[in-house]
Order: structure tokens, then C-alpha cells, then sequence
């Protein structure tokens, strides 16, 4: 059973974006959720399903109390990080596809820049397959997303004669998005390629910029059935697919053991069910909404995902080809480099905007819009049309 068009994003709500937000996760997440859910025109009451990632801090029962939902009749969590956020919608979508929910709210909040830093290197005591995993890996001082990224970018550049100036693009086109969305961290602040080259190094060959952000903040999106969405406050945001994936002989945040380290083929697996679920292919979208946590992924994300032949993407990204105007816009809110870092889920967000035509950055003539979570783990996306 396929979930294609059964079920629709009815609403989308979020906090403000931040380094400090001085206040918990739980309120956090509380605020995104019953921002999500007043901008549906519904009331917690009507809400009766809650899924988010195996990471967030915040348990659906606790957020339940906080929003006053009398009872739930399904709940779920995601795994892996980033690679989450998709595959919440998609969890949201077979709940209500098949009746196990009515209405259901997707969401993740965090402290990630004033709390928890995933960015920083901590050792694991776990004592389960994933510590086995980053055994292999943390007494060699191999302990952060940016030296797990850097290690396939390296490759990347090895195979394809990418550059370290190939991967500023992608910053410079994230920030100058940013710089005219006023939710945006970076609103007002774009960057030059000069200055992404002068930006110190963090681990070779990625400097400062080309790292996400590290946010304080929430986002939620409301799920529903797509003919109860007709009669709601907002334009109704279609899911036209839903998938997530791995790859093979994949670990929490390495495809080193694929056989192509300068390929994501967990993207791929997504790429090619999304294409099949929706009947589309990457002709036939206007934007993509592509996990940006480290620029070289962008590259390897649009040739897994069809847009272009691999070792094509960095002649496919020059001359503005991934800005607003240029052959596909991406990320047009400015992304996890420019927006914020909410583990994708803003990302979510910002494609329900472009299909509402509501965006800061509209795209015009919108009909269908990719969008991504994580790179590196098994990871998810969806494909969002207008009703």
C-alpha cells in the first residue's frame, strides 16, 4: 500500500531561531506544536497521534500534558539523527493512510547550540551496536560529524577534481538565501567566496562555512488525511511520496564500507522510491529542499538524486545554477547553513511554504518539491505537491 496523496501537511509551526533560547526543550517543543496546530485552524483536542526522533529529549506523553491532547492513539520515534526528519512525516502519513491516527504532529526541538553541541567531540559509553560502531572509530580521534564528512569529501574531490571552491558555492548560495528570509539566522549576512576560502579550517578539506549551523529552536508539522486538509485553514500540501533508506553495510554516520566512498547510497535508495511513489522524476520539480549540514553532501545529493551524472554537480552548481532564478533553487530559506540547524525539520517547513506560495524566497510556478533529511546515515524524504 502506498501512501501517494492520502495524506497532506495541514500546518507548520516553529520558534524562533536562536543560539541561547533560554528556556527548556520541552517548551520548545510545546510552542512549535501548538504553533503548528493553530496554523491548521485545529485545536489540541483534535490531535491524537505524535511522532518525533529517537533523539529528542522531549517524550510524546510530556508533550501531550503540555498541550492538553486527551489521549493518543499513535506515537513513534525515528532513528538516526537528521535522517529522521522526513521519515517522521512519513511514519505521520502511513498512521493516518491507515487509520491508526486522524491528526498527527510531527516534531523536534533542542538546545543545540546553548545545550547538548553535537558538533563537539564526547566519548560513548553505550554499550549497544552503535558504540560497537564508534568503537572502530573514536580512540583514533575520529569523533565529530565534520571528520566523518570530510573523509567522503576528500574522496569526492579525489574522483571528480572537485574543489574546496566548488563547496563554497553551495555556502555562498545558502547565505545569499539567507540574507533576504527574515526567520533566518543569518538574515542580512550573505558571504563571498573569498570569505568562505579565508574562514578557518576545521577539518580538512571543510572550512567554517562549509558547516551547518549549531541552533536553539523547535519545528512541528501537522499530518492529516488529504480530503480532511481540503476543509482546513491552510492551503492543503499534498505528500506525493514518502521513503527512507540505507545503504549498504551501513553504520550510524559512515558509508565507508559501500564500495564508493564518493557516493551516499542510502540517498540513492531514497532518490529512486521517491521518483517511484510520486510518478515524478527531477525534471518535474521547481525546488529542492536539500540537507545541508556540510556542503560537500549537496554535490553528491544531486547526482544520487538524478538532477545530474556523478561528478557532474559541481559544473551543474556554477554560474548560480543552485540559487533563486538558476536551474533549481535550493534551499531557498538558506537551509541548515543559513536558516538554522533543526535536524532538517525546517527544511520540512520551507517546502510547505513553497507549495502554499508563502515563502520568503518564493519560487515561482511551484508544483512539486523535493525534500531531504540526513546524508552520511540512513536517511529519508519526501516529495510535497500542491493539492
Amino acid at each position: 500500500m502506498s501512501v501517494s496523496g492520502k495524506a497532506a501537511i495541514a500546518g507548520i509551526g516553529a520558534t524562533e531561531f536562536s543560539k541561547e533560547s533560554g528556556r527548556s526543550e520541552l517548551r520548545l517543543a510545546a510552542e512549535a506544536c501548538l504553533d503548528a496546530i493553530r496554523d491548521a485552524g485545529l485545536k489540541p483536542s483534535d490531535v491524537d497521534g505524535l511522532v518525533t526522533f529517537t533523539a529528542d529529549a522531549n517524550s510524546e506523553i510530556a508533550v501531550q500534558r503540555e498541550l492538553g491532547i486527551p489521549a493518543l492513539r499513535f506515537f513513534s520515534r525515528v532513528d538516526y539523527g537528521g535522517g529522521a526528519a522526513c521519515g517522521t512525516v512519513a511514519h505521520a502519513a502511513m498512521a493516518v493512510a491507515t487509520g491508526q491516527a486522524d491528526v498527527v504532529v510531527c516534531y523536534r526541538a533542542f538546545n543545540e547550540r546553548s545545550g547538548h553541541r553535537f558538533g563537539q567531540a564526547s566519548p560513548s559509553s553505550r554499550a549497544d551496536s552503535t558504540g560497537l560502531e564508534f568503537s572502530w572509530h573514536l580512540p583514533f580521534g575520529f569523533a565529530t560529524p565534520a571528520a566523518w564528512v570530510a573523509m567522503q569529501a576528500r574522496r569526492y574531490m579525489h574522483e571528480y577534481g572537485a574543489t574546496s571552491e566548488d563547496f563554497g558555492r553551495v555556502a555562498v548560495a545558502m547565505r545569499r538565501h539567507a540574507s533576504t528570509n527574515p526567520k533566518a539566522w543569518f538574515h542580512g549576512r550573505p558571504i563571498t567566496l573569498d570569505e568562505h576560502q579565508a574562514s578557518r579550517w576545521i577539518v580538512d578539506p571543510l572550512h567554517l562555512l562549509d558547516c551547518c549551523q549549531e541552533s536553539d529552536g523547535g519545528v512541528a508539522i501537522v499530518v492529516t488525511s488529504a480530503e480532511r486538509a481540503r476543509d482546513l485553514r491552510q492551503r492543503p500540501v499534498v505528500i506525493n511520496a514518502a521513503a527512507q533508506g540505507t545503504g549498504p553495510d551501513q553504520m550510524m554516520m559512515f558509508g565507508y564500507y559501500t564500495g564508493d566512498l564518493a557516493s551516499l547510497p542510502a540517498m540513492g535508495t531514497v532518490g529512486d522510491t521517491l521518483w517511484r511513489q510520486s510518478g515524478l522524476g527531477p525534471g518535474d520539480v521547481q525546488t529542492a529542499i536539500l540537507y545541508d549540514h556540510f556542503t560537500p553532501f549537496v554535490l553528491v545529493q544531486l547526482e544520487e538524486l538524478g538532477f545530474c551524472g556523478r561528478g557532474e554537480a559541481r559544473d551543474y552548481i556554477k554560474d548560480g545554477g543552485i540559487e533563486l532564478g538558476g536551474r533549481l533553487p535550493v534551499n531557498p530559506n538558506g537551509g541548515q547553513l543559513g536558516e538554522a540547524y533543526i535536524h532538517g525539520m525546517n527544511g520540512i517547513a520551507e517546502g510547505v511554504r513553497q507549495v502554499r506560495g508563502t515563502s520568503a524566497n518564493q519560487v515561482p510556478d511551484v508544483s512539486n518539491v523535493l525534500v531531504t533529511a540526513g546524508t552520511g546515515v540512513p536517511t529519508s524524504g519526501l516529495v510535497l505537491g500542491a493539492a
